[in-house]
């Protein structure tokens, strides 16, 4: 098979080169030369030099005439090292390099998916909890709750967002849309969509930030990452009576935008990984009501956007979360 695909590659060549000497006999014949016995004897060795030529050529390229001749069962079949001419030594290298390419890609699917089924899988999970409270509140013969009924309704709401949000986070660039928005319009309405959040815990949102300040952002996606901020810090400040203070500072090139609480922290062993995907830590633990999810599809969103993110923390005394906006 080797040899057939190399006799077929260099059929145009041997074409030009007998073609050639014959266009060369022609002149010499049209010039007056006309000893046939020259003649036969100049293409002889002409055919003998391309025959060598050729031999030659298909001994340097046998094997990897052979490799490609026939399909690889195996991808170490394809990847096997044979070649011995540039051309053939730089097609193995492009091979390996296509491979490799072809591996991380797989390999960025594979874990894609495997976070995708693992999120859903956690997230079915944690969704159970509120049908169930509602179906237990229904079954009640008393009067039907509807705070608490609202208030698991609410958390069923923060779930299903967060499951969209990281179905769209594949398809990021096609539904974000960078525009000028005026930072504390965006920071009121989350914390208005998360009011009940505040009275049931009884934490109350101070907002200082000056209404002239806009920032480059997408508002919806912006939104999602403070509503996720500001849900952490309610859900994991524990005492009454707490604050949770929303501020913005507005320097020559960045704004940057602080959401302190007074919660229970973060430990030191934590705080580095609170930003990776299904990473609940010891707070998680304590709530049981973490995926893992919010904080990572956060930091995900803000390196999209092109926002840099910083968490701090101290054990007992509360956690300040700041994203800064790029001029």
């Amino acid at each position: 098979m080797g040899w057939r695909l190399f006799l077929r590659d260099y059929a145009s060549f041997i074409i030009f080169q007998v073609l050639l000497v014959g266009f060369i006999m022609v002149l010499y014949w049209l010039d007056g030369f006309r000893n046939v016995d020259t003649a036969v004897y100049s293409i002889s060795i002409s055919l003998v030099l391309l025959a060598a030529f050729l031999l030659v050529r298909y001994l340097m390229r046998q094997r990897f005439l052979m490799k490609i001749a026939q399909l690889p069962r195996t991808m170490e079949d394809a990847l096997q090292k044979n070649a011995k001419t540039p051309v053939a030594i730089r097609t193995e290298k492009y091979m390996n390099e296509l491979y490799r390419l072809y591996q991380h890609e797989l390999h960025a699917l594979y874990a894609s998916q495997k976070r995708h089924d693992q999120f859903m899988n956690q997230w079915v999970h944690q969704m159970k909890t509120p049908i169930s409270v509602i179906e237990l509140l229904l079954q009640d013969e008393q009067p039907l709750d509807k705070k608490n009924v609202q208030e698991e309704i609410d958390r069923l709401r923060r779930g299903l967002d967060m499951v969209l949000v990281n179905a769209r986070l594949e398809k990021f660039e096609e539904d974000m849309h960078v525009e000028q928005v005026p930072l504390k319009a965006i920071v009121t309405a989350t914390v208005n969509e998360n009011k009940r959040l505040f009275i049931t815990n009884r934490v109350f949102p101070e907002i200082h930030i000056d209404e002239n300040i806009i920032v480059a952002s997408d508002s919806m996606w912006l939104r999602f990452i403070i509503g996720q901020f500001v849900t952490n810090a309610v859900k994991y400040t524990f005492d009454a009576n707490k604050k949770i203070m929303i501020s913005a500072i507005q320097k020559e090139e960045h704004v940057q935008l602080a959401i302190c609480d007074e919660g229970i922290g973060i430990p030191t062993s934590d705080l580095s990984r609170v930003t990776k995907a299904f990473f609940t830590g010891e707070n998680g633990r304590k709530t049981g009501e973490s995926t893992g999810m919010g904080l990572y599809l956060a930091k995900e969103i803000c390196e999209k956007l092109g926002h840099e993110l910083d968490i701090t923390s101290e054990v007992g005394k509360g956690t300040i979360v700041t994203v800064t906006f790029t001029n």
